[in-house]
């Protein structure tokens, strides 16, 4: 047992090295005097306050949070809606084409889903732009949301219903005071995978942004394109830590609910 515990830790560090070491070795130089990622000659701040000063890339770090904020709130509004009907419709048939339909985007190419789009925004004539790109960003994050809220809710007990409904709680009463604050972790983990897809999120984005609207995914794949700039490296390693934040804040939620679910219960 010893043995296995020490392969599976030594295992755990490789991967994890594997992972972070490019990401670690980015921030590195970010910090970097010289302009290049050959020779560190010293510590500077230039290229973060490059990255700040840039009033193009601050307009387009705005439009890739508004897009994350409004597709993540709408994505986990609707996929809370579909979780629960996949959960209570009666077909069984019916249920697993739900489910079926749902998991095709997840498993789907990030390429096929950016094309399709595309050429429906294209027949349709929808303007590739703002629209466009929240629309995709909306429809590959559902089904994320879907997911995540699922789980929670086939854990949770029929009694708690009954019990709800023989006190004389009504439909929305059940709703609101008993099914959503029992899934409210299941939403948050939802939002919050949301809106880290939608932040990240590149071959989609690739497909359906049109000229005078752009996010940070596509930016910094079209200043790589021209050559390598510690701005990018700067540009990257903020939202590698922002990444992190949101990561830090999900679980801090994440415990405090537990904490009051494990309150309630005693």
């Amino acid at each position: 047992m010893k043995r296995k515990w020490k392969l599976s830790h030594l295992y755990l560090m490789i991967v994890f090295v594997i992972l972070y070491a490019p990401i670690f070795y980015l921030i590195y130089y970010s910090f970097n005097k010289a302009d290049n990622m050959h020779h560190f000659t010293g510590v500077t701040w230039k290229w973060y306050k490059e990255v700040f000063q840039d009033t193009r890339l601050m307009i387009i770090v705005l439009n890739t949070l508004v897009i994350a904020l409004l597709a993540s709130v709408i994505s986990t509004i609707i996929g809370v809606m579909g979780a629960l009907a996949i959960r209570y419709v009666k077909s069984r048939y019916v249920k697993n084409t739900l489910l079926s339909l749902n998991n095709v985007l997840i498993v789907s190419p990030d390429v096929i889903i950016g094309a399709s789009f595309l050429i429906l925004f294209t027949i349709v004539g929808i303007k590739l732009g703002f629209s466009s790109v929240l629309i995709s960003h909306i429809a590959f994050c559902v089904p994320i949301v879907v997911i995540m809220v699922l789980p929670k809710l086939q854990e949770m007990s029929p009694t708690l219903l009954d019990a709800a409904r023989d006190l004389g709680a009504s439909q929305w009463d059940v709703l609101s005071k008993v099914i959503l604050p029992y899934i409210t972790p299941g939403i948050f983990a939802g939002f919050f995978m949301a809106f880290t897809y939608s932040l990240d999120d590149f071959a989609v984005t690739f497909f359906v942004t049109g000229n005078g609207f752009s996010t940070l995914s596509v930016e910094i794949y079209s200043r790589a394109r021209q050559g390598i700039s510690l701005t990018i490296n700067a540009l990257s390693s903020l939202l590698f830590l922002f990444s992190i934040v949101l990561v830090i804040g999900y679980y801090v939620i994440n415990l405090r609910q537990n904490r009051v679910n494990g309150m309630g219960d005693k």
